[in-house]
């Protein structure tokens, strides 16, 4: 039976490879994007519900489930919220607006759209699996990382205690907390003559993230094949919160 799955944040750089993954493995999808131009470029005229719409409030998480279930007549079977941003910034010169909009992009969007998943989960007695993204930041001191340390540590929290609650529901709450990802949004990282290579040698296995990386993850965790695992964060992040690299 084909499943189907919520990926927010599906214009951006993990989302999409997640969406590729996931639609060459059979599912049906639905993709979210506040950005309503970069989420028609993804349209390649297939079967995938495209919604814009802004998860990080409670009103516009709800309205992507009540989409979803006006089309297929049932919420997602699975969540994948990808939707989030970065922010790399001291905490002594962090202007408390750019603090709010870090809560809002990767905390409230998160626990708005899980909340909405599940409400329609439990009452159309469904089960079904979501996966959260948290950081490398939330699990080991990072410079110049507070904010968005802030936001993920607290992912990690909601994963852990949505998988707690609603575990006799037959639902699944997990997260992964990837090292850095090259993508379009951390791009501006890796100019330099040297930063590419500094990069890399801060990771044991000898090389950065790709988007590829987190979203394999996603979809194992995702699959029936993790149907065992529930309120686990899965470090992906080349072995960067386990051990130190030999730097030559």
């Amino acid at each position: 039976m084909t499943k189907t799955v919520l990926i927010t944040g599906a214009a951006g750089g993990l989302g999409h490879s997640l969406e590729q993954r996931l639609s060459d493995k059979g599912w049906q999808l639905a993709l979210v994007s506040r950005d309503s131009d970069r989420l028609q470029s993804l349209d390649r005229g297939g079967t995938a519900l495209y919604l814009t719409g802004d998860v990080s409030t409670a009103q516009g998480a709800e309205q992507i489930i009540t989409e979803c279930v006006e089309r297929w007549g049932h919420p997602p079977e699975a969540l994948a919220h990808c939707a989030g941003s970065t922010l790399i910034v001291p905490l002594h010169r962090t202007p408390e607006e750019q603090y709010r909009a870090c809560l809002a992009a990767n905390l409230d969007s998160a626990f708005y759209t899980l909340k909405a998943w599940i409400q329609a989960c439990l009452h159309h007695k469904q089960g079904g699996t979501a996966v959260l993204v948290s950081s490398v930041a939330a699990r080991i001191g990072v410079i110049n990382h507070e904010a968005i340390a802030t936001a993920k540590a607290a992912v990690e929290g909601l994963a852990r205690s949505a998988a707690a609650t609603y575990a006799s529901h037959g639902i699944r709450v997990n997260a992964i907390a990837p090292g850095l990802l090259r993508s379009p949004a951390t791009e501006r990282l890796f100019m330099g003559g040297k930063a590419e290579a500094q990069i890399a040698a801060q990771y044991p296995l000898g090389r950065y993230g790709s988007t590829e990386d987190a979203a394999a993850a996603m979809a194992w965790l995702l699959s029936d094949e993790a149907q065992w695992i529930t309120g686990q964060i899965l470090p992906v992040d080349g072995g960067f919160s386990a051990s130190r690299p030999l730097v030559r």
